[in-house]
């Protein structure tokens, strides 16, 4: 198959080739729809927005880049031919843009991985981390037990603990963790934009953010409950109430990613109506 590597300087018209095709899978492609959906255009200059196309000019795979983040790559189905993998890393080695990881389908990631290494003399780049994730969707929430306590939303008294539970979190994940300033003014943004519930039984026990959105979709991010409070329901009931808040504001579902090797984490979802979608990778090269 002959195949075209496109790639895109202006965000909007890369908008305009690419919404459609994710859309129709707009769960599993909640990050690059967001990514794209609801970021300043005039800051893209470090960015890879690329399509491979085949030689009817339809779109085999998307692969967008906005360091020092990860590459999100998505095929329009799970049975997409695996030259186009090769054929991207091939092109990226040609422009000399190495990207710090991937994240996608599990076997997405994992072949654009396998490809991507042969490509890269650094021995620091031959190593990996791994993070195997789940992506679930509510589209009704089920019945549940309530946790004592009730939910509200951020405020400015909470800054003083709540980029620690974040740090606690990334360290949880195994992710990299922002600074704690850094961290401070992020969480301080949600303030005013009401997407970030605590969960208070007499002191503040837990919480959730809704962190993204699709057109249709609210996607549920940061997760945490401190070890001492844990146990007790307090997450499952901050992220019902949370998810319910979306669906009574329009949204059609909610969605997460959850670790697919905490099976525990898991099934608390499942009791509120989650239900699995697909594994996900993210894989940095380190």
């Amino acid at each position: 198959m002959k195949m075209q590597f496109n790639r895109y300087r202006n965000l909007e018209k890369y908008k305009e080739d690419v919404l459609s095709l994710l859309l129709e899978k707009e769960a599993e492609n909640n990050l690059p729809i967001s990514i794209i959906s609801n970021t300043d255009p005039s800051d893209t200059s470090e960015w890879l927005m690329s399509t491979i196309t085949d030689e009817f000019g339809t779109i085999q795979l998307t692969a967008l880049c906005t360091k020092p983040f990860n590459i999100v790559l998505s095929a329009p189905t799970d049975e997409y031919n695996s030259d186009c993998i090769k054929f991207l890393t091939d092109e990226l080695s040609r422009i000399n843009f190495a990207p710090p990881g991937v994240f996608a389908k599990t076997k997405l990631a994992r072949d654009f991985t396998d490809n991507f290494l042969q490509n890269i003399s650094k021995p620091m780049q031959q190593k990996k981390r791994i993070l195997s994730m789940v992506l679930m969707r509510l589209d009704k929430l089920n019945a549940y037990e309530k946790a004592l306590g009730s939910s509200r939303l951020l405020t400015e008294d909470d800054l003083s603990y709540v980029p620690l539970w974040e740090q606690a979190f990334c360290v949880d994940c195994h992710l990299p963790a922002f600074s704690l300033a850094d961290n401070q003014e992020r969480i301080k943004t949600r303030i005013d934009k009401n997407t970030h519930f605590i969960w208070v039984d007499k002191v503040p026990v837990a919480q959730a953010v809704h962190g993204r959105d699709t057109p249709n979709g609210a996607v549920i991010t940061w997760v945490y409950t401190p070890p001492l409070f844990r146990g007790r329901g307090y997450a499952t009931s901050v992220v019902a109430e949370l998810s319910q808040s979306r669906l009574n504001n329009g949204k059609k579902f909610c969605c997460l990613f959850a670790d697919a090797n905490n099976p525990a984490s898991r099934s608390i979802y499942r009791k509120l109506g989650y239900y699995d979608v697909d594994y996900y990778e993210q894989i940095e090269y380190v």
